[in-house]
């Protein structure tokens, strides 16, 4: 009998060893609005840092008496808050470990044509040596050029001041969580690390022909970004991405999840799930909004999507990839969840795309804009 089958499904189910940090933060349900928050907060040394997202009722109570991080879960008087008949539930923030889903190969070089990357963007125009593209000069013929769709990238930041984003740049879907503050510009160090969201952002929304890097999917879409990557990730940071101006922003694009490793089983917590239900049933003024996940990078190393609580989650739109040549990447993920595939690189004989395709299929969600039960059809435009 072959047991290996076995053993890669029983690697799925095992949890990487990890110490648990606990943060100075705290999630707190509570009825009455926020000036009971604050009473209460107050009442028990914390400061109520305001409403978590979208989520109504839910607040963010930090304690300036509790170190920033401990492998301790923290007791004390403040605990006694429990015993409010106002607060319905709290719960500390831990750090959770998550990764970027970033390309596997480099930039190529390419020739110029106007927007100097357009002559490498062979899966937009394609020709006698590759199998196919995907179509998405005949959806721009169309007038599906993004122009009335506001996307947001939930990443490292990403840059509103790139002379190929800013004219699409939509401050209202852009917000920075790891410093509470309106400005999602990256943090910027010698490792040059924080580039993962401005990438996708492009390939996304690049303004077209004006004679510099590459052509947006959606060359007419309002672009945003979250950044919430380069901090203590934690389940309240999460949802408070998940659900920024969910009756403005259309679409949410996550290139990230837990470690691909082949060992951990995770996914979103109480909060996380809660800005993700909220989201698909009241976002976008009742049409629900749209949530793209990429499927993940750990192919090699036996991982399995349906082990990702967000790819395999049901309000989430789960992306694989295929090389040039039309085959299995070697990082590819395999999973029953995974609703779409696009081009991306992971073949050694074939050009990889210019910049991360696993947000290209973003653009084409925006047939679902107004008719969101032609989701099957969508995921066929776009195979």
């Amino acid at each position: 009998m072959d047991i290996r089958p076995i053993i890669q499904w029983s690697q799925c189910f095992l949890f990487a060893v990890q110490t648990k940090i606990y943060t100075n933060r705290w999630a707190v349900k509570i009825t009455g609005g926020p000036d009971v928050a604050d009473l209460i907060a107050g009442k028990y040394g914390f400061v109520n840092m305001g409403q978590i997202g979208g989520l109504v009722d839910h607040y963010q109570f930090q304690h300036s008496g509790i170190i920033k991080r401990s492998t301790i879960k923290s007791r004390g008087k403040h605990s006694l808050i429990t015993t409010e008949t106002k607060v319905k539930w709290i719960q500390q923030q831990m750090v959770q470990k998550r990764v970027k889903r970033t390309d596997t190969m480099d930039q190529a070089d390419t020739a110029s044509f106007n927007d100097p990357k357009w002559d490498s963007m062979w899966y937009i125009h394609c020709d006698h040596n590759c199998l196919t593209d995907m179509n998405i000069q005949a959806a721009w013929r169309r007038g599906y050029t993004g122009k009335g769709v506001v996307v947001s990238i939930l990443d490292d930041g990403i840059e509103r001041q790139h002379p190929d984003l800013k004219q699409n740049y939509d401050a209202r879907a852009s917000y920075d969580v790891n410093d509470n503050d309106p400005d999602p510009t990256p943090r910027y160090d010698a490792t040059n690390e924080n580039k993962h969201g401005t990438r996708c952002a492009g390939v996304v929304a690049a303004s077209a022909n004006n004679s510099l890097c590459i052509v947006g999917i959606a060359y007419n879409a309002k672009i945003g970004g979250v950044r919430m990557l380069d901090g203590d990730m934690t389940d309240m940071v999460e949802a408070q991405s998940l659900s920024l101006k969910q009756q403005y922003i259309d679409i949410y694009s996550s290139s990230w999840g837990p470690d691909d490793d082949g060992r951990t089983v995770d996914g979103p917590g109480p909060l996380a799930r809660l800005a993700l239900e909220n989201g698909i049933r009241k976002g976008r003024k009742g049409r629900g909004s749209i949530f793209v996940w990429a499927s993940g990078n750990g192919g090699q190393s036996q991982d399995h999507c349906s082990c990702d609580g967000y790819t395999n989650s049901i309000y989430t739109i789960s992306v694989g990839s295929t090389t040039q040549s039309g085959r299995k990447p070697w990082y590819l993920e395999e999973c029953s969840s995974t609703l779409a595939t696009t081009y991306s690189s992971g073949d050694s004989h074939s050009l990889g795309v210019v910049s991360h395709s696993v947000c290209i299929c973003l653009i084409l969600c925006q047939k679902l804009l107004f008719f969101p039960h032609r989701l099957h059809t969508f995921v066929c435009f776009i195979r």
